[in-house]
């Protein structure tokens, strides 16, 4: 091909420049979200750590659900009828 047709059209061309600026402008805002959190007294460290323990508890809790569904199906009853049992609340 020649480095013509490798160009972008007009449209496509300006299609990129939007979402070049979508992304500079995102950039900025998380910059200054860090720089927020940073100003409060966080540590990119103890964010990161944060970060992992939420992933860790997400997997926890997925696995505690899967467990509940597979009991409920043994038991024949819903997930929601077991939540009393276990001392769990609809919102956990």
């Amino acid at each position: 091909p020649s480095p013509k047709s490798l160009q972008p059209n007009g449209a496509s061309e300006e299609a990129l420049r939007c979402e070049i600026e979508e992304l500079k402008q995102k950039e900025l805002a998380l910059d200054q979200e860090i720089a927020q959190l940073l100003s409060e007294g966080y540590s990119l460290e103890e964010l990161d750590k944060h970060i992992s323990l939420l992933h860790e508890y997400n997997e926890i809790k997925d696995a505690g659900q899967m467990l509940l569904g597979k009991l409920a199906v043994i038991r024949g009853v819903t997930t929601k009828q077991l939540y009393p049992e276990y001392d769990l609340e609809l919102s956990d």
